[in-house]
């Protein structure tokens, strides 16, 4: 079977907050930076061997962006070719920064977080396919 017959699945978080200070309270998404790939996106990684969706969530946004998350609202997946030619599948979940320990620090894999509003995130996202996730975490957020 060759890499292409493969479907990779992954999973990762949206982990988001209220900009503190703010009268309006400006929602911030979180976003990391991959020097691999030289791109801005949102935390995610394969599963382990035996590892269920929710836990691979959870672990990777902790190793890519030093926060501990529980999972919120479970948001669409995401279907996609790897840069390796393989079908890849990304189930996502919102993660609610106030429920979080740590603190956003660059680690593992990525060399940068940012702190951004949905306006700002939507600028610097590098994959237009992270846009309808966003789109997904303001809807349910403003319900």
């Amino acid at each position: 079977m060759g890499d292409g017959d493969v479907e990779v699945r992954a999973a990762g978080g949206l982990v988001h907050r209220v900009r503190s200070g703010e009268p309006d309270g400006v929602l911030e998404v979180l976003l990391v930076h991959r020097p691999k790939y030289d791109d801005w996106t949102f935390p995610k990684g394969k599963l382990d061997p035996g590892e269920t969706f929710e836990d691979a969530a959870v672990r990777e946004v902790e190793e890519e962006a030093g926060l501990r998350c529980t999972l919120g609202a479970e948001l669409p997946s995401t279907h996609y070719v790897d840069s390796r030619g393989r079908s890849k599948m990304v189930r996502w979940w919102a993660m609610d920064h106030t429920q979080a320990n740590g603190h956003a620090a660059a680690d593992n894999e990525v060399d940068g977080v940012a702190w951004l509003s949905v306006d700002e995130a939507r600028a610097r996202l590098s994959y237009d396919r992270d846009l309808p996730l966003l789109d997904a975490l303001v809807s349910l957020l403003e319900q």
